[in-house]
């Protein structure tokens, strides 16, 4: 006999307690599962309305974008700035530290935080083209113990900011390797001597400074640039008309890249210039000799040299030099036009890979 599931036998309890009529037991499972499905699809409760949960996110992303794009354009602000101080620092800009033919003091002083952006920088530009014809810039990003984060350059050859490995590197460079600009540069020299005449000024100290001139960088040198970091200087060029239709017609002329300057620089009798050394081998200064009075020297490696008027000498400034004016007043200031231009052993898809990474600032 049946009983019920109650304590006391009573069929309705049972029912109560399954929701099943007694006589159904027997296919339970079959007719009792459109109830349960149906409980089952039952929604279920949130803890605050979905629609309400959707805004909040979209405001929190709306609010969050922002923030994410300045930091961005902080970061790459930041990185440009660093860069820019690098390339003053090691003596590209013209600016305190050093005349256009001494470069950085010798010391780097853009730390490695620069070296590590060059480098990124580097990597960047050859993820985006290739690292095709780049031998020595790819070995120069891929890291080691030189200051642009590539192998270590010789202990006479410190370049502050970026040192190409296994590019041919002397003291001086022969003028045969740079024929054209040099011979351009010489048969322009009565012109650019002329121009220096018109933008002359008194160099004892007494007057006030003339337009265009920088302060004195050092004690006794001053400069007039054309072209300072890579950046044409309009008001002085159309005041040497000689001297920029020159440069107009150089072939490797440093014209787009922060390393290239042009101009002007004297030196005054009694003026020394120790120990200097530029932020790059990947150029060579190009040196024409307005006015070479006696007692002026250039050391450079440890080979001295001497400028001649109307002569050009091509300096691989990457090296420790030393400029010296060891003449008496009588003689005059030392004046030379000084050129940056590209080392003649640094291949075209080099060239672009660093003009692109030492772009100047617009």
């Amino acid at each position: 006999m049946w009983k019920g599931g109650g304590p006391g036998g009573n069929p309705e309890a049972a029912v109560e307690s399954t929701g099943v009529e007694p006589g159904a037991q027997g296919n339970r499972g079959l007719e009792g599962a459109p109830g349960l499905l149906a409980r089952a699809s039952l929604p279920i409760a949130l803890p605050w309305p979905l629609p309400l949960a959707s805004s909040a996110i979209t405001v929190l992303l709306g609010a969050l974008t922002p923030l994410f794009l300045w930091y961005c354009y902080r970061l790459g602000s930041q990185d440009l700035r660093a860069l820019g101080a690098g390339t003053q620092a090691g003596g590209v800009g013209g600016e305190p530290g050093g005349c256009p033919e001494s470069g950085s003091s010798g010391e780097p002083g853009e730390g490695p935080g620069t070296g590590g952006l060059v480098s990124r920088r580097l990597r960047a530009y050859a993820r985006r083209y290739s690292w095709a014809g780049m031998g020595r810039l790819r070995r120069a990003a891929l890291g080691g113990p030189g200051p642009g984060g590539g192998p270590a350059a010789p202990g006479i050859q410190r370049p502050g900011l970026l040192f190409l490995p296994d590019l041919p590197s002397a003291p001086f460079v022969p003028r045969d390797a740079q024929r054209h600009d040099v011979e351009l540069l010489e048969s322009s020299f009565p012109a650019i001597l002329r121009d220096f005449g018109a933008v002359s000024r008194d160099f004892s100290g007494t007057a006030p400074l003339p337009r265009g001139w920088s302060p004195a960088l050092a004690p006794g040198c001053y400069q007039l640039l054309l072209y300072q970091a890579g950046r044409c200087q309009p008001s002085n060029c159309r005041r040497c008309p000689g001297a920029y239709r020159a440069l107009r017609g150089l072939r490797s002329f440093m014209s787009a890249n922060t390393f290239g300057n042009a101009g002007f620089s004297v030196l005054l009798p009694g003026a020394r210039l120790e120990s200097r050394c530029g932020p790059t081998n990947a150029r060579v200064r190009c040196h024409l000799g307005l006015k070479i009075p006696r007692g002026c020297e250039l050391v450079v490696g440890g080979e001295p040299q001497c400028w001649a008027e109307g002569h050009c000498l091509l300096v691989d400034d990457s090296f420790l030099h030393t400029v010296a004016h060891n003449g008496s007043p009588e003689d005059g200031p030392r004046v030379v036009f000084i050129v940056d231009l590209w080392h003649p052993n640094v291949a075209g898809a080099e060239r672009q890979a660093l003009d692109f990474v030492f772009t100047p600032d617009s």
